[in-house]
């Protein structure tokens, strides 16, 4: 079967389709921009794949050898009123389906059973975990995680694996297509208010998703926040539980926390003592831009919602005292509007913040496009009085350069992909 997929430079479509690859399908596909995945992908073994959506460029493709079925992203049809893969799909009778159909139909045909991982912040470095302890334990899986880390590809299928460890969105509602075997729920806090216009809607998606779940490791306080009582199918764990601090010792108490999650879920699912797997945890070797070392004392970590901004700052105030600059670039412009009220004090006790453009995708057209001094206008006079309007340019990379040298802890939160944050740093302090 030849399965085309669109938008293939994201991270919920390319681990997938490098899973397709590793079952045997045979790929193709398109995104919007080239970015350092296609490297990794072509270099994986999958090189039908071109920058560009046009009708011209899939006829072009399916000419050589038929599609069967179309996979796209969820932001092919919010950034495009008419796309013309999905036009041209239609007018030949091809497949199109979003990425959990395809999914569940492999999950179907191979007898796996889905491990999920879910929640508004955290599920990245916990799917991660989770697939290092596997690893550990020589459990044979299959997963998709959607971020490069040296343990482990984005996207795994293993036939003899009896799980599939998946990183479950719920942005477009795509997590409600699963039925997990264990869902490990990583913290819930209203977000994507595009597709959940209030906060009840979006704990009532997740109420959905416990209920579609054999069994739930979920936080005390997130059972609190979905007025939910724990039972046989939704496991509780307490934020408070001494557990965390006395048996791990990664850096950072959103790490702690993510492998606390890990380790009561596989307990459950192994039926292992949770102290016989946190040594396997406290050697989890990390994943890439999630407060990942670019070069010595530049790091870039992916927090793009408050609470996870809050973990990352939390982890270099832990790893540098008061010798934390941050350079940040928003995921979202429609985002900037929602938390704006939140940034007012998120950064007032780094040393100094530059501000860079947002990254734009899926944007609301009707809001104003925030600029980076805008958004420093958004906060308290504490923090505008360390905080620099910047571009990405020969003057920020000075001034990060400069940082480093003198010490610095310099942490870019940034959206990752093409010409990102994330991008231009390692071009700019790698090459």
């Amino acid at each position: 079967m030849h399965v085309y997929f669109s938008g293939i430079g994201g991270t919920g479509i390319g681990p997938l389709a490098l899973i397709a690859h590793k079952a045997g399908f045979t790929v193709s596909g398109s995104d919007k921009q080239d970015s350092s995945y296609f490297t990794y992908l072509r270099e994986h073994g999958i090189n039908n794949i071109h920058a560009g959506q046009s009708y011209e460029q899939i006829a072009a493709v399916h000419a050589k050898q038929p599609i069967d079925w179309l996979v796209f992203s969820s932001a092919i049809v919010k950034e495009q009123a008419e796309p013309e893969e999905l036009r041209f799909c239609k007018e030949h009778g091809i497949k199109a389906t979003k990425r959990d159909e395809f999914l569940n139909a492999l999950l179907e045909q191979k007898h796996q059973k889905l491990i999920a991982i879910a929640g508004t912040h955290g599920k990245t470095t916990t799917t991660a975990m989770t697939i290092w302890l596997c690893k550990q334990l020589g459990i044979a899986e299959s997963h998709s995680v959607a971020a490069k880390s040296s343990f482990a590809d984005m996207g795994e299928f293993n036939p003899s694996g009896e799980y599939f460890i998946y990183e479950t969105d719920e942005y477009d509602r795509n997590f409600l297509s699963f039925h997990p075997r264990l869902s490990i729920i990583t913290g819930i806090d209203w977000d994507h208010p595009d597709v959940f216009p209030s906060r009840e809607d979006y704990y009532a998606a997740f109420r959905q998703f416990l209920d579609q779940s054999d069994t739930a490791v979920i936080w005390d306080t997130d059972l609190e926040r979905l007025q939910l009582q724990p039972n046989e199918r939704l496991l509780q764990i307490n934020q408070t539980d001494p557990g965390i601090a006395k048996g791990l010792q990664l850096p950072g108490l959103v790490n702690r926390q993510n492998a606390w999650t890990v380790a009561q879920a596989m307990s459950h699912l192994l039926n292992k003592p949770v102290e016989s797997l946190l040594p396997h945890l406290n050697t989890f070797p990390g994943i890439g831009r999630r407060f990942e070392q670019i070069v010595p004392h530049i790091y870039s970590d992916y927090a793009h919602t408050p609470p996870k901004i809050r973990g990352a700052l939390q982890m270099a105030h832990e790893l540098a005292g008061n010798k934390v600059v941050v350079v940040y670039e928003g995921l979202h412009n429609t985002r900037q509007h929602f938390i704006k009220d939140e940034l007012t004090n998120l950064f007032d006790d780094v040393k100094h913040l530059y501000i860079v453009p947002s990254y734009l995708a899926r944007e609301d057209t009707s809001l104003k496009l925030l600029s980076p001094t805008d958004l420093a206008q958004l906060l308290n006079s504490q923090a505008q009085s360390h905080t620099t309007p910047s571009q990405l340019d020969a003057t920020l990379k000075h001034s990060i350069r400069q940082h480093a040298d003198n010490g610095d802890l310099v942490l870019c939160i940034s959206a990752g992909g093409g010409n990102s944050l994330d991008e231009w740093l390692r071009h700019e302090f790698t090459n």
